[in-house]
């Protein structure tokens, strides 16, 4: 029975922003009302979130990203080195690159970014982001469960893919991706030292990149653009292990990947995991859990499962938190036992041990973007007491 996280039933991390939180928000950045007034806005939103995941059964706690406004934010703005891009020029952007792509083709044009300009450093005597977020949430709870809370952290390689090396740093900073990755994995190690000096021993990095990957368009398009796609994703990978080679043993790393989950519950792009199975399960060892996407076709069959080797975590976000309507409980518990006999297969063990190393989550956050999904409170209320009372069916009531 685990006493520490991960658990069987899991979710991603962000949460449907209550109106008076989103109201307050946009006051703030309409220079309307000071931080001061926000902040206890955002503190009685999050102490809301918390009790909601603690109603529902769900064990692992998350601020619901209720400070941010992209799942993403919290680590690039404190490094320096990165200026802030707000109207970028499309011809800075890969095209082949799913989401880019996306924001295209319905005319919202390139958002804005971060280019790096200079040496990259974590900034010293300053509080992250991340560091604020888990310290309210140390404060809410008691101190057997500071080892639940999840702090959910940008991808290392989020705006060198977008960019590629052509335009993702100057060439007066770094004359090579060698050096831009290297510097970027030292601030990523510090941030992780810094959650877990104040007690952070658990923490999930949000990629939708890597599985983009999986994306024949986008693979085709990088071989056109002169990149192979194989060397490129070698290169995150091994950023990936550098970023985490330093984590102490009882800091549990866990990678979500998705396609996309953009407001109301847009997507970027399909294709199964076969293309990165591999490397992606066998190829990060500090990863002890992969959160993936498998709500619909799009993210392909389990037969990637095959590749997972015994000792992995695997989290199936079989449950959709882009659509309102709620999944059939005999479905969702039909899927995980499929994907547990394909595990079991691959690893040569009985199905019984193989479901031991399943979970069960929705695929994504509810609002990866401030906006959120297509669904009501009510709907996402739904979705995670779904997926506790499946998980007690399958794993008896452990948490």
């Amino acid at each position: 029975m685990p006493s520490n996280p991960p658990f069987y039933a899991e979710h991603i991390g962000s949460l449907l922003r209550p109106a008076t939180l989103l109201t307050a928000r946009t006051a703030f950045d309409d220079h309307k009302i000071p931080y001061d007034d926000l902040r206890p806005v955002e503190d009685a939103a999050v102490a809301d979130a918390v009790a909601l995941l603690q109603s529902t059964g769900i064990r692992s706690i998350t601020d619901g990203e209720y400070r941010r406004f992209m799942f993403f934010d919290g680590f690039f703005e404190m490094l320096d080195g990165f200026e802030l891009v707000d109207v970028p020029d499309r011809s800075i952007f890969k095209m082949y690159v799913p989401d880019v792509a996306g924001f295209l083709a319905v005319n919202a044009g390139p958002v804005a970014t971060m280019l790096c300009t200079g040496k990259i450093r974590r900034r010293k005597n300053v509080e992250s982001p991340y560091c604020r977020q888990f310290a309210f949430l140390k404060s809410l709870l008691p101190g057997q469960d500071h080892k639940n809370i999840k702090i959910t952290m940008a991808a290392p390689e989020w705006y060198h893919l977008r960019h590629s090396s052509d335009h993702a740093f100057s060439k007066d900073a770094y004359e090579s991706d060698v050096g831009y990755f290297a510097d970027i994995a030292a601030a990523y190690r510090e941030e992780l030292a810094a959650l877990y000096d104040i007690g952070c021993r658990y923490f999930q990095i949000d990629d939708p990149l890597l599985a983009y990957f999986c994306s024949e368009s986008m693979l085709k398009g990088m071989r056109e653009d002169g990149k192979d796609p194989e060397v490129e994703l070698d290169k995150y990978i091994q950023l990936y292990n550098d970023c985490l080679k330093e984590i102490p043993d009882d800091m549990c790393a866990s990678l979500h990947l998705c396609r996309g989950n953009f407001k109301d519950g847009m997507h970027f792009s399909e294709g199964g995991y076969e293309h990165i199975a591999d490397k992606l399960f066998n190829s990060i060892p500090r990863i002890s859990t992969f959160f993936l996407e498998y709500d619909t076709d799009r993210a392909g069959d389990f037969t990637p499962l095959a590749k997972v080797p015994r000792g992995k975590r695997v989290i199936l976000g079989i449950v959709s938190s882009k659509r309102p309507d709620l999944e059939d409980k005999g479905d969702v518990k039909s899927k995980v036992l499929q994907a547990a006999e394909i595990m079991a297969r691959g690893q040569g063990v009985a199905v019984d041990q193989a479901l031991l190393d399943l979970g069960l989550s929705p695929q994504c956050g509810f609002a990866s973007h401030a906006e959120g999904n297509p669904v009501t409170r009510e709907h996402m209320e739904a979705k995670l007491r779904l997926v506790r009372e499946v998980a007690d069916d399958i794993w008896d009531g452990k948490p």
